[in-house]
């Protein structure tokens, strides 16, 4: 008959488990890719943030694991490409740098693909998925929802911000005595872009507004049939030259502002805006609503170049205001 184990080999047995549990661990965690990994040589990083800085002034590429990250990052120099290894499975929920933003940026260019940010608020009213400062801005195939902005920038008269095939969801706001967020809102920048993008469901303000002195905004989708106390599709707020071309426009029941579709220049001429085109879009409402509503809004005597657009039957082509 085989005896019991004695009280000390189970407690060698136990020790050796103990430690075998402790390398295997161990030798799994070094194996375990980072999240964040520099394309360029492989080095992975645990935080945005230190894959963003350990490119510096210099150029370089972050690719980011599937995953939901509640971190952010300030970009101050260098050109740097995020970019998801699997477009749409990287989300950035709920945090924001300097009360600001998810990303906040400042180098001399950044590219963003295939990124999803979500439910960013700050007390100023602006909490953004991307801040941009400074710098060139390129975003494609990403998503932006539940925030009080998608995209807000600054002021670079010699920068260009191009979007593509994004979407902006539930955003903007007109609450708590502060100034509206939009979905998109660029500021005094040299050219704008926006392209095959759609924006839907806002929370107020503007769906797309800019300062830009030059825009392409081509073949986007603007449904607000679920809307909130929204205003415009699109605003000019200082004019521009460029082109509004190929867009879709539904316009909700539930407007702050129903006045118009588009307007130009509502806060000031700065740009002219007498080469401006505007044709090929399709402006309606939802089934059911007819207003008097009006595609184009005109604040200056700029003779804004507008083309055949597919208009709803109670809708003025344009008025000056």
């Amino acid at each position: 008959m085989r005896s019991a184990p004695s009280l000390d080999v189970m407690r060698i047995l136990s020790t050796l488990l103990l430690v075998s549990a402790a390398i295997t661990a161990s030798a799994f965690a070094q194996s375990a890719p980072a999240p964040f990994t520099l394309a360029e040589n492989g080095r992975g990083f645990a935080s945005l943030a230190d894959a963003i800085g350990a490119i510096g002034d210099g150029k370089g590429t972050v690719i980011v694991a599937p995953g939901t990250y509640r971190q952010c990052a300030v970009q101050n120099g260098g050109e740097v490409t995020i970019k998801a290894a699997t477009p749409g499975s990287a989300i950035f929920d709920g945090v924001v740098c300097e009360e600001k933003a998810a990303l906040v940026l400042r180098g001399r260019a950044t590219m963003v693909d295939g990124l999803i940010f979500q439910n960013l608020r700050v007390p100023d009213g602006n909490g953004s998925g991307i801040r941009l400062e400074k710098g060139n801005l390129s975003v494609s195939n990403s998503l932006f929802r539940n925030s009080e902005e998608g995209i807000l920038t600054g002021e670079d008269r010699g920068a260009s911000v191009q979007i593509d095939k994004s979407t902006f969801r539930h955003l903007g706001r007109c609450d708590r005595d502060l100034d509206c967020a939009h979905g998109i809102y660029i500021g005094r920048v040299a050219r704008l872009s926006v392209t095959r993008s759609r924006f839907d469901q806002g929370d107020g303000g503007h769906y797309l507004k800019s300062r830009a002195a030059q825009v392409d905004i081509r073949d986007n989708s603007f449904d607000d049939s679920g809307g909130h106390l929204t205003n415009y599709m699109i605003d000019l707020s200082n004019g521009a030259s460029g082109q509004i071309v190929g867009n879709d426009m539904v316009q909700g029941k539930d407007k702050d502002n129903w006045s118009a579709f588009i307007t130009i220049a509502p806060e000031g001429r700065e740009q002219d805006s007498s080469a401006l085109v505007i044709e090929g879009n399709k402006a309606g409402f939802v089934p059911g609503l007819a207003r008097g509503s009006t595609f184009v809004a005109n604040f200056t005597d700029d003779v804004v170049r507008i083309g055949q657009n597919q208009l709803a039957p109670s809708m003025k082509v344009k008025d000056r205001r």
